[in-house]
């Protein structure tokens, strides 16, 4: 049986709605945080996460 992990959002360490395998490979994936509402693009190869692009910073709108 494969081992599964849950991908954490690398801004704030919570769990996001996906689920990865040992045998999944995801490229240029966008991942979305439900708490933090931050888009993360990443790859993963044999459960190593790699941040490819982190978003930019938002101005604040008064």
């Amino acid at each position: 049986m494969s081992k599964y992990e849950w991908i954490l959002c690398p801004i704030c360490s919570n769990k996001t709605r996906v689920k990865i395998g040992a045998d999944t490979v995801l490229e240029n994936f966008p991942i979305f945080c439900p708490k933090c509402k931050q888009e993360t693009i990443i790859n993963v190869k044999q459960l190593n996460i790699s941040i490819i692009k982190e978003p930019d910073a938002k101005t604040q709108s008064r």
